[in-house]
């Protein structure tokens, strides 16, 4: 550690100190998916975005700062320290990243200081009823007329769309000829716009975290496209890269080991002892520790901050491993609640409630958490779909 970067990372505490709410430390415990509410991860964002923190990988010249790899690193560890909530990806992850592309100076000049900031709140439309994973069988039309498009159709597992006044979203062009050749990527300025209906859908947790949206006539103006028109599936694979292997995962993961380890020194083991102590919980939990870190290093090694270009097969290997050993920290945390685990506590997991947990903090968080850790290895492209594409890319 040189003197300066112990002043970058004195910086960063005060900063957390002063900028970090009660609020929002408890949005990131109540956090059982990864997607945190909603409310305190945006009022969040919006406090780094005056900083200029909110998005530090990001080109200097839009807002990115001009840190070493050791910064970078500084700052996701007092992050994880001082319990700040994961940002929601929509904005900085994704269609920021990809306007920042693909985007036209106007689209850039119009849309990405909202991004930015966390006053615009975009959702993504991809799957639909009869196309998840075989996204480009997809059905939702856009037909041209005039300068607008008019949508029709519907959307399905569309996170927060309850939440968002935009949205970027796939719509079918044409329908001849092959399926991909005729999907456009289409941006929507407001989501009152008449004709768009939003519907949320209560998942197994209990909470409306997804939604189903439904175009009846919504009309959009043509110069929304990203990209060039029948073209949205090259966009949209654009896009996937950053959604995919855009980001850390192994913070978070780690983070919720040391939970699993901390409530598992508090827990008897029924032979009068602590389960931190038996040797096969030992083992596991060292088996996850040490996949957490192989993660943590092929993201370090593989992604663009090393400089270069992405290589292909990377956002699939991050998403297919990622989901996996977030699903197996999920499993553990349910051996470790038992029996505490099983009942549903909605009111004391909203943020703000004054409903206290039945048993532990830890116990409430479980079921819910390894409820939603089920889906990391559906969406974004199944964990199949992934080892299709890295088996094409990698194994030729």
């Amino acid at each position: 550690m040189t003197p300066d970067l112990d002043a970058f990372r004195a910086e960063v505490r005060a900063f957390l100190a002063a900028e970090l709410t009660d609020e929002m430390r408890e949005a990131a415990v109540k956090s059982t998916s990864v997607f945190t509410p909603f409310a305190p991860c945006m009022a969040w964002q919006q406090a780094l975005a005056a900083k200029g923190w909110a998005a530090p990988r990001w080109p200097v010249e839009a807002g990115g700062c001009d840190w070493t790899d050791a910064q970078h690193d500084v700052f996701e560890e007092e992050l994880q320290a001082a319990g700040a909530p994961a940002l929601l990806p929509h904005n900085l992850k994704m269609i920021g990243p990809l306007l920042l592309d693909l985007g036209t100076p106007e689209q850039k000049a119009k849309y990405l200081p909202g991004i930015y900031s966390g006053t615009d709140f975009w959702c993504q439309g991809y799957s639909e009823p009869g196309a998840g994973s075989d996204l480009a069988s997809l059905k939702c039309a856009a037909a041209p007329d005039g300068d607008e498009y008019v949508l029709n159709g519907s959307k399905t597992w569309t996170t927060y769309a309850h939440h968002a006044n935009r949205m970027f979203l796939l719509v079918r062009t044409r329908f001849e000829g092959k399926p991909q050749q005729g999907i456009t990527f289409l941006l929507i300025d407001d989501m009152k716009t008449p004709g768009i209906e939003v519907r949320p859908i209560i998942a197994l947790d209990g909470f409306p975290e997804q939604c189903e949206v439904f175009f009846t006539d919504a009309r959009v103006p043509r110069a929304n496209i990203v990209g060039a028109e029948h073209d949205g599936w090259t966009v949209a694979k654009h896009l996937l890269k950053y959604e995919r292997g855009g980001g850390a995962p192994a913070p978070g993961l780690r983070r919720k080991l040391i939970q699993v380890q901390r409530a598992a020194a508090a827990r008897d083991d029924g032979f009068g002892g602590r389960m931190s102590d038996d040797p096969a919980f030992q083992e596991r939990l060292g088996e996850l520790a040490a996949e957490v870190e192989s993660l943590d290093h092929l993201f370090r090694v593989c992604s663009p901050r090393g400089g270069g270009e992405m290589d292909p097969a990377y956002p699939s290997m991050m998403k297919t491993l990622s989901a996996d050993l977030g699903q197996s920290i999920a499993a553990l945390m349910i051996e470790v609640a038992g029996t505490e685990g099983l009942p549903r506590q909605l009111e004391a997991l909203e943020v703000g409630s004054d409903v206290d947990p039945l048993s532990s903090e830890f116990d409430m968080l479980a079921m819910p958490y390894w409820l939603n850790a089920r889906a990391t290895t559906i969406y974004a492209g199944s964990n199949e779909i992934q080892r299709d594409l890295i088996a094409r890319r990698v194994l030729g």
